[in-house]
């Protein structure tokens, strides 16, 4: 699958193109964040490139763990697409808003992130998991009349061309986004030089300094896809702004806070090679997720994760 034009430009670049399917894929019986496997859709793919049968893979940022086996590196991260989360309408309901759903109605997601945020905000919905791809969730809202409404990422309604479908975009005060959300990455083998050279002309300066605070502070509070946090970032006058949180699974507790650093003025940044971003911006992105992270362990966050991945392997 081409998107935007993304995987077509490398394959111009004298590569070809496997389709290829993952575990995550496969699974669409059960919340992801009750399979327990941190490279879900990753890890055969990786497999294809420890082979030689691949010399580059095209993941959504998101679904990559921050810290990479090793010999593999991200070679590339592209422009971002929206970060944010939609709200996709059941037919019946249409023209309404979360706000403006009747009391009780149900909303569909898989994600304990969007879940804890919306259940703070918007207290008279019930949440309630989704699996499945695009296709999938879209027929079961569609078709039943188990959801009034599911959520999902933006980026992914608009590059499979389905922006009509996007009833409500909610802003960082509903719902702060994903580590990586929105933007695509290339994984690469980590001593491939030329194909490193090769892919590193996709890199988006803003993206990927954006990428690494938010891997950063992932990565230094151990989330993922099993803990509840959630992140916004931007880049205004050379100033990196990131804002990060941690939640309980049912929202009612909540760290965040924000932080900033100057990106004006190589190696790995959290599994990101970057060989067009200067190294100085590179690692004052990495310290602002790391001291951002940091501080909300300071005040407990360790705590509200280790009690909702707890709550969340009981459910």
């Amino acid at each position: 699958q081409d998107v935007n034009g993304t995987v077509s430009r490398v394959i111009r670049m004298g590569t070809r193109k496997i389709p290829m399917s993952t575990i995550g894929d496969k699974i669409l019986d059960t919340a992801l964040s009750k399979i327990g496997e941190k490279s879900l859709f990753t890890k055969e793919l990786e497999n294809a490139l420890e082979r030689n049968e691949v010399d580059l893979v095209v993941h959504s940022l998101k679904d990559l763990p921050t810290t990479l086996p090793d010999g593999f590196t991200i070679g590339a991260v592209l422009q971002r697409e929206s970060p944010y989360d939609a709200v996709v309408l059941h037919p019946k309901n249409s023209g309404l808003t979360l706000d403006s759903l009747p009391d009780g109605s149900v909303i569909g997601t898989s994600s304990l992130r969007r879940a804890a945020q919306l259940k703070k905000r918007f207290s008279h919905l019930e949440f309630k998991d989704i699996r499945g791809n695009l296709n999938t969730r879209l027929k079961k809202l569609d078709e039943k009349e188990d959801y009034s409404a599911i959520i999902l990422a933006a980026a992914g309604l608009k590059r499979m061309g389905w922006e009509t479908r996007i009833s409500q975009v909610l802003n960082p005060e509903d719902c702060m986004y994903a580590v990586g959300q929105g933007a695509l990455a290339v994984e690469v083998r980590a001593r491939d030089s030329d194909i490193l050279e090769m892919v590193s002309n996709l890199h988006h300066p803003e993206t990927v300094l954006r990428c690494i605070a938010e891997r950063a502070f992932l990565r230094r509070l151990e989330g993922g896809c099993s803990v509840p946090v959630a992140v916004h970032t931007e880049v205004k006058d050379s100033v990196l702004s990131l804002t990060g949180a941690v939640y309980s699974l049912d929202g009612t507790d909540c760290l965040k806070d924000t932080m900033e650093a100057s990106i004006t003025p190589g190696n790995q940044h959290v599994g990101v090679t970057a060989l067009n971003v200067p190294q100085f911006s590179q690692v004052a992105a990495e310290k602002l997720g790391v001291a951002l992270a940091d501080l909300l362990l300071s005040q407990g966050a360790m705590e509200i994760l280790t009690t909702a991945r707890k709550l969340n392997d009981a459910r």
